[in-house]
């Protein structure tokens, strides 16, 4: 049952998605049925499988990291035993050509119960309709104990694995590649020509020596598997199976290429606009341009033209567009449209999440294309650094007299408790973002669950820290409660700092007060910030009041956009929330579409003993755009953060410690590079 309720769920959630032919493994890496080839993804592929045996069931998350790197973390149900977490990388070191196939080496199960531990290498060939894979592997790979492991001819150590699952949750950099022998697999797939089938066989050398030993499971008499995948789209592939002449698989794997072109859908403008932009008076232009960009997605928040009157300010908030890029070339053409004849520049004001991030200086368009000899490139945007507009006339004032309340649909999942894989709730969520004089903003959000099953959690903490995360549950299960409540403000000082500060009801665990600074200048790939604030723990019970736990919270940060496949990398430096000190150390892939994936490790004086089950925080950020799913241009996202294992060391306020850098992202310097050409208004 449980199974086929996570297969429901997966279903809904993937065909909203746009997916990429790719072949997953039963155990969710690029491979056959559960041997890995050497095959990879097009990268920046995210794929999940969902796999069904007599002996296990399982749910795989494989994201292609890097066009070299692929990555997997794996939840298993299996019939020996409880819930079973690990994470996979299998990295390749060729390209295959004409005389020499494609080599990969890999390692399953290196951050996680030690269960399924092994390392292999493979090779695959293309040989017509045929693709060949054959590999050694070592651990649990060389059950079938083939031949003697080739290392011990160079050092006898190699020879000795110790035991295979004694260091749960950390890497066991003194297995890799050890033991006294090694298991030989492989196999064939052919891909019937013209037709959406391929046919499988392959040797699988694996069994847990984990079920060994603990539960006594024994060799099958046969190590072949042979089975069938169907592509039923370009998008779905499905499998069946028979493995080990004992039982039989079936597998659902489903793709989506994070790093897609967001299409380009502009707001329709009423018509009404275009007659009547030229026949108002000069006076009435900032009206006219407001009523205008607010229809179309585009917020503007002040606006001013020079003595000379030659040059128009504006500065313009992004609220609809999925790509900064296309909200600058609508921004444009309207302003073009509105602004006074005698302006020939204009130079916009991008403003991202309260914060001013650069200026882009704009021939306008009509002006240039009615010279004869008018140039091309000469109508795309400038980037540069933000400076004060010489002159502003006008001031959107977005302070109302009114409360604006946003209701819709909640559904909070707990994926891959160590008890169950699924915990969630369902209800209805009324928020509200309310506007004060000077910037600053009131946030609220207040839960309606109509179910949750989190009440039927059974695992009571262990930990021996302070339980600033693991009591979790007891916030979940109430019928309904108070998320949040605070005072926020946030800007600019000038064109390198930015800041932030809030106080309130900050979570659904935590009450308090703080801020957050960001150095950057807008050129730079480099940023450095800080954060502190002082939380108090809510009671469980009550929407207002505290228990006795408090603490000081706070990180030096220091950020790195790399120029590596769109790549930022982040290490906060500081103190968490059980009062241990450590560094955390993020690596977050975000294109321009919205798509974010990432991870994360932390490390801090909480030795692994102490830290409990997985030995260090760990675990996935994914950010997802949903405009693809209502066809038009949204800005709305799910976020969601997955860990293996939820404990209390190494443990930050989600959303309100290192947060501006992420939040500037999309009008920084480097991604509005890279869709220079979208911002062209013609």
């Amino acid at each position: 049952m449980r199974v086929e309720i996570n297969i429901r769920r997966l279903l809904t959630l993937f065909t909203l998605l746009n997916f990429n032919v790719a072949y997953s493994s039963d155990f969710g890496t690029t491979g056959l049925i559960d041997t890995p080839t050497a095959r990879m993804s097009k990268d920046a592929v995210l794929t999940t499988s969902v796999s069904s045996q007599d002996s296990v069931g399982s749910i795989a998350l494989t994201y292609q990291a890097l066009p070299w790197l692929e990555s997997t973390f794996r939840y298993s149900d299996p019939e020996l035993g409880e819930y079973d977490r690990n994470f996979a990388a299998k990295v390749r070191l060729n390209e295959e050509s004409y005389y020499w196939p494609q080599f990969a080496i890999g390692f399953r199960d290196i951050v996680g119960t030690g269960r399924l531990r092994s390392e292999y290498l493979v090779a695959s060939k293309q040989i017509g309709n045929f693709d060949v894979s054959l590999g050694m592997g070592w651990g649990d790979m060389a059950s079938s104990e083939d031949t003697k492991n080739p290392l011990t001819y160079i050092n006898d150590q190699f020879g000795n694995r110790g035991n295979n699952f004694e260091q749960a949750g950390k890497v066991p950099f003194d297995t890799f590649f050890r033991g006294e022998y090694i298991g030989v697999f492989g196999g064939i797939a052919y891909q019937v020509p013209n037709w959406p089938l391929r046919f499988m066989i392959e040797r699988n050398t694996e069994l847990s020596q984990f079920d060994v030993y603990e539960y006594g499971a024994t060799t099958p008499d046969s190590d072949i598997s042979y089975g069938v995948e169907w592509n039923p789209s370009p998008n779905i592939q499905l499998a069946l199976s028979r493995q080990f002449d004992e039982e039989w698989g079936f597998r659902i794997a489903m793709k989506t290429d994070t790093s897609r072109r967001t299409p380009r859908r502009m707001n329709k403008l009423d018509d009404a606009f275009f007659g009547e932009a030229h026949s108002r008076v000069q006076s009435e232009w900032y009206r006219s341009l407001l009523h205008a960009m607010e229809s179309s997605g585009v917020f503007l928040l002040d606006g001013g033209i020079n003595d000379t009157g030659d040059t128009a300010f504006l500065r313009i908030g992004n609220k609809d567009y999925p790509l900064w890029a296309d909200a600058i070339s609508k921004a444009t053409a309207l302003a073009d449209l509105y602004l006074p004849p005698a302006v020939k520049n204009i130079v916009f004001t991008a403003e991202e999440s309260g914060y001013t991030i650069l200026n882009l200086r704009v021939i306008r368009p009509s002006s240039e294309l009615q010279r004869y000899d008018y140039d091309p490139i000469a109508l795309y945007p400038t980037l540069q650094n933000f400076q004060e507009p010489e002159k502003t006339d006008f001031e959107t004032n977005f302070v109302k007299k009114k409360i604006a309340l946003d209701v819709g649909l909640r559904t909070q999942v707990q994926l891959f408790d160590p008890d169950d894989p699924l915990r969630y709730s369902f209800g209805v969520s009324l928020g509200t973002d309310i506007p004060l004089p000077k910037k600053y903003l009131v946030r609220g959000a207040y839960r309606f669950n109509f179910y949750q099953n989190f009440d039927e959690s059974t695992r009571p903490s262990n930990s021996v820290l302070p339980h600033v995360r693991t009591d979790i549950v007891e916030y979940l299960e109430d019928e309904d409660r108070l998320e949040a409540l605070y005072l926020e403000k946030r800007g600019s000082v000038n064109s390198t700092l930015s800041f932030r500060y809030f106080g309130g009801v900050l979570e659904e665990m935590y009450s308090g007060i703080g801020g957050e600074v960001l150095h950057h200048n807008y050129r730079s790939r480099l940023g450095f910030g800080a954060s502190l604030a002082w939380v108090q723990q809510r009671d469980y019970d009550s929407d207002f009041a505290g228990t006795d736990y408090d603490t000081i919270t706070g990180f030096i940060s220091a950020y790195w956009a790399t120029p590596f496949y769109n790549y930022d990398v982040a290490i906060h430096v500081g103190r968490y929330l059980a009062k241990d000190s450590g560094a955390t150390i993020e690596f977050r892939r975000t294109f321009t579409n919205g798509w974010s994936v990432g991870i994360w490790s932390t490390f801090t004086d909480v030795s692994s003993e102490e830290f409990g089950e997985g030995s260090f925080d760990k675990g996935f950020y994914f950010k997802i755009p949903i405009d693809g799913m209502f066809r038009k241009n949204t800005r709305s996202s799910y976020t969601t953060r997955l860990r293996p294992v939820q404990r209390d060391g190494g443990q930050r306020l989600e959303g309100f410690s290192g947060t501006i850098w992420s939040d500037q992202q999309a009008a920084r310097f480097d991604s509005l590079s890279e869709n220079k050409e979208r911002m062209k208004s013609w």
